[in-house]
């Protein structure tokens, strides 16, 4: 049988009570197996931003929004160096295929703030179901509450999640709250 090699951890970063719970999952998942962890950031994630057409925004809007997301998560890394950061301004789904196919992550971790909330063109639960690669999704009512989509199942272990901390999440046809 073959196995996912597990060896960095995305994020995606989001400024929410969930995305706090989610950022704490990935940096302890990236401590305790010593692996790196990348932070992805989608201004069109963010309300104030979202009606943006991809690739609109200006170098100094980058700058700012690339500043605003190392000021907040710098201070929450502590002593845990092994970290990057990229403002992604193309199409969630996109961004996210490329970047795990060019092996940023293995493992990508979502705040999950609520039932059938968009992410990019799609549900979260959608999106990460159908997502190529293992997907968790932290919350959305407390952050020991892990859905994982067919991939993750797989590499679950890894993680250190037996079958009893996390649900799988449901396929698109049978969507509503998993």
């Amino acid at each position: 049988m073959t196995s996912i090699a597990v060896k960095d951890i995305g994020f995606c970063a989001h400024f929410s009570r969930q995305g706090d719970w989610a950022f704490e999952f990935a940096l302890s998942l990236a401590r305790r197996l010593g692996h790196r962890l990348n932070i992805f950031y989608f201004p069109r994630l963010d309300s104030s931003l979202s009606d943006r057409p991809a690739g609109s925004l200006d170098k100094d809007e980058l700058t700012a929004l690339d500043r605003r997301v190392r000021e907040y998560y710098d201070a929450k890394l502590g002593d845990f160096v092994e970290a990057g950061f990229r403002v992604c301004e193309d199409f969630i789904d996109t961004e996210l295929r490329r970047c795990l196919f060019r092996r940023e992550y293995q493992v990508m971790v979502l705040g999950y703030l609520d039932y059938g909330m968009a992410f990019g063109d799609d549900s979260i639960e959608a999106f990460a179901y159908r997502f190529n690669g293992p997907v968790v999704l932290v919350g959305p009512n407390r952050p020991d509450q892990f859905y994982l989509n067919p991939p993750a199942r797989l590499v679950s272990w890894r993680m250190g999640l037996s079958e009893d901390d996390w649900t799988p999440l449901a396929a698109p046809a049978e969507a509503g709250a998993p």
